[in-house]
């Protein structure tokens, strides 16, 4: 953390595409003086779910402060319709931002093919006068991924939620193979690579922007046809 004024925040859960954002972003030069993430409960049409608790272990990992709206915070309500859920949610985000105390010059965000997500924060940072760094928007899924692993990235899977996933997914190392293997269930169940429509979820366990990695002992819980792990342990090597 410097002594500026203004800075970035990156807009941060653990998965793969926010840290991606994250790791594009320092390697540009932008001055990310936050990470911020958001716990939702229960489901979310905004955010990042499982496994967002790691956040902290990861940002001490790359060593940027970590700023967290807890779930008693995320006060989204009810909402009858998704367009008005988003906005709920999105409220908690800005609330966050315009609490920093400084003036936020620039936010980093992970989404790729999202026009929900993406509409929300672009009106948002018009609002805050800031930019947006989205630099996996528009991208090619196979293409980002490969990416994601020449750049060093550790990444586990670590939820599923998709006809074709099953069990043996939870934990697995989205390595060239299982990526292979991921291509070859869009071509016959349309499964997103990136898992961009809620398929998986990821947690980035290592990467170029990390000073040590993340090391887990978990418990996986399947009920047919969907799961997630459940994490009992983890600590920074």
């Amino acid at each position: 953390m410097t002594d500026e004024s203004s800075g970035w925040v990156s807009l941060f859960s653990g998965g793969k595409d926010s840290s991606w954002a994250l790791y594009r972003a320092l390697e540009s030069g932008l001055p990310v003086e936050r990470l911020l993430t958001v716990h939702p409960e229960g489901d979310s049409y905004m955010y990042h779910v499982p496994a967002t608790d790691l956040a902290a272990l990861a940002a001490e990992s790359v060593g940027v402060p970590l700023v967290e709206v807890e779930p008693d915070d995320f006060a989204a309500g009810d909402a009858d319709d998704a367009g008005a859920q988003g906005d709920r949610e999105l409220a908690v985000l800005e609330d966050a931002l315009t609490d920093l105390g400084f003036d936020v010059t620039g936010v980093t965000a992970g989404a790729v093919e999202s026009e929900f997500q993406t509409s929300r924060i672009e009106a948002m940072c018009e609002r805050l006068d800031a930019d947006l760094f989205a630099p996996l928007w528009r991208e090619d899924p196979g293409e980002l991924a490969r990416a994601m692993l020449d750049a060093g990235f550790e990444i586990r899977i670590i939820a599923v939620a998709a006809y074709g996933l099953d069990e043996s997914w939870l934990g697995r190392t989205l390595d060239a193979d299982a990526l292979a293997d991921l291509e070859a269930l869009n071509d016959e169940y349309g499964v997103h690579v990136l898992g961009e429509g809620g398929e998986f979820e990821t947690l980035v366990t290592d990467g170029p922007h990390m000073d040590r990695p993340i090391e887990l002992e978990y418990e996986t819980e399947w009920d047919g046809t969907r799961g997630t792990i459940r994490v009992e342990d983890a600590w920074l090597v």
